[in-house]
């Protein structure tokens, strides 16, 4: 019997669940193409100064644009696609490993950068940017706050397994639970590092509140973060199905042949 053709050797290496081969040239390559596609720096903004001689200038402040939640967020977006892209160009399986770990990360924190965002802007814009400060522009501001939940949730959604190891971690849950309590934890030290240093937080929500509702705010951001993961592995339970042995088993044997090139 003759081999089949190149993109079904394609479609056998990837999970039974995965709905598009990734990674590929093809649509996932043009994904993570269009993440980096254009530089973000033009748009980042810069955090709120009091109005002192003596204080640092905003781009000189101690932590520069890195106080920002969203940028952070961005980064590790940044980083996650330009191994997803790296992988689609040499096919790199380590590479897109790698990437899946990474969005486990990413993609629940840029929906909560979405939420807590877009949230607090409908209730009182200057809660998330500066009395004194103009709106962003909306194409730049959904770029930021809208488009990388966007994409990384396409990405895990078309582009990935259900989970970056196979079959799936049973700890799964345990894990993106401790993953958005870190996550938040260390954001919370790194802002208040940069408060003794600057003497002003990057959002004015967080100069409104006392520690102690700072503390509340970041533990409802875990929280969000976790159940953003939660949801999201049902949605994909919903819309790819679920992972079971014999789905697993006939992947293996599938890849197996492929790589043998021998079809029974």
């Amino acid at each position: 019997m003759s081999p089949p053709a190149a993109s079904a050797v394609n479609s056998s290496q990837r999970h039974p669940l995965q709905r598009c081969d990734s990674p590929s040239k093809g649509f996932s390559g043009a994904l993570h193409s269009c993440r980096q596609s254009k530089p973000i720096r033009q748009h980042i903004p810069t955090p709120p100064s009091p109005i002192s001689q003596n204080n640092p200038s905003k781009n000189d402040s101690f932590g520069w644009h890195l106080q920002f939640l969203t940028i952070l967020g961005i980064t590790i977006c940044t980083v996650c696609f330009t191994l997803g892209l790296l992988a689609d160009t040499t096919c790199s399986t380590t590479l897109f490993t790698l990437k899946n770990y990474i969005s486990l990360i990413a993609t629940p924190l840029e929906i909560v950068i979405s939420i807590l965002y877009w949230g607090l802007r409908a209730l009182d814009t200057t809660l998330v940017v500066p009395a004194d400060h103009p709106l962003p522009a909306l194409i730049p501001d959904l770029g930021f706050h809208f488009f990388p939940a966007l994409f990384t949730t396409l990405d895990t959604m078309l582009l990935s397994p259900p989970w970056p190891s196979s079959p799936a971690n049973p700890q799964a849950p345990l894990l993106t639970l401790a993953l958005s309590a870190a996550v938040a934890l260390l954001y919370w030290v790194w802002i208040e590092t940069c408060f003794a240093y600057n003497g002003f937080y990057p959002y004015p929500v967080f100069q409104l509140l006392t520690t102690v509702q700072r503390l509340g705010l970041f533990a409802v951001s875990a929280a969000t973060m976790w159940v953003a993961a939660g949801a999201l592995r049902v949605v994909y339970a919903w819309l790819n199905g679920f992972e079971t042995l014999e789905q697993l088993d006939k992947a293996g044997r599938a890849k197996s042949m492929g790589e043998r090139r021998k079809w029974e």
